[in-house]
């Protein structure tokens, strides 16, 4: 995890959800801030009568089409669950090969993401990756620091509630009174401190589940599951996943307008 010092309240504010842009292909109200979690590749291959590592190798391909389709739409931040805490317990043989293809991935892309002013962000255990992948990350962030496009956060190694306490940690060694902690001293010393909180969280494969993916940030992101697989979720899926989060009603634990006026007339 980052070694970040722990923050009192106020020195480094939470940008609150609903942060909202308009579409300049369609128009409408867009998400700014997407995270996704990335299900189905093993199933995938599966289907199709191929080892698993093709459908790792198929989603990996496939985040480059999403990821310039999510920009088009002015999507400012996305965020990727790429390997959770809890995938360690998979086979290392599969382990080593998803990590080959991420290694692979910000190799072949990160010209194509600098070329396209896209800034990359690591969420995780950065030290218990690879020697090579942490390096290629690390190269990755430090070279488009000071890219001010689409920032693409990926989480690798990384569960939510491993996150909190961290965070929990972090404000009880800095000696901040408990009185003095608020959300917004948790969430700046989250390792997504500084990030507006998710408004859309997509996930593919038909499973209806968080699976401990930034749990705190989530409290009020609208959801939207979809059956299909990742190696299958392209362009089209995006338009759909961006017009039905266009339709829902966001209100944050208050009224809207409309529905203060039911309640004059009740």
């Amino acid at each position: 995890m980052s070694s970040r010092p722990a923050k009192t309240a106020g020195t480094e504010s939470r940008t609150a959800p609903g942060g909202d842009r308009i579409s300049p292909l369609t128009g409408g109200r867009v998400p700014g801030h997407i995270a996704i979690i990335m299900d189905g590749n093993g199933r995938w291959a599966t289907e199709r009568g191929l080892p698993r590592a093709a459908g790792h190798r198929a989603g990996a391909e496939n985040i480059r089409r999403v990821i310039e389709r999510f920009a088009e739409h002015d999507v400012r931040y996305v965020t990727l669950f790429a390997f959770s805490t809890e995938n360690w317990k998979r086979p290392p043989s599969e382990v080593s090969v998803i990590f080959q293809l991420i290694d692979r991935f910000l190799q072949r892309e990160l010209h194509n993401m600098q070329r396209d002013n896209v800034r990359v962000r690591h969420l995780g255990h950065l030290e218990q990756l690879p020697k090579p992948l942490a390096e290629r990350i690390n190269n990755a962030v430090e070279l488009t620091k000071s890219n001010d496009g689409l920032m693409l956060n990926i989480c690798l190694s990384y569960g939510s509630r491993d996150e909190i306490v961290t965070a929990v940690k972090r404000i009880a060694e800095a000696g901040i009174p408990t009185e003095a902690i608020t959300e917004e001293t948790v969430s700046a010393n989250l390792l997504t401190g500084g990030l507006p909180d998710p408004d859309l969280v997509i996930r593919t494969a038909g499973e209806q589940r968080i699976s401990n993916f930034l749990l705190w940030q989530n409290a009020y992101a609208e959801l939207y599951f979809t059956s299909g697989y990742w190696p299958d979720f392209g362009r089209e899926d995006v338009d759909l996943a961006l017009a039905e989060y266009g339709h829902r009603k966001r209100k944050f634990g208050k009224l809207l307008p409309e529905d203060l006026g039911s309640l004059e007339e009740n």
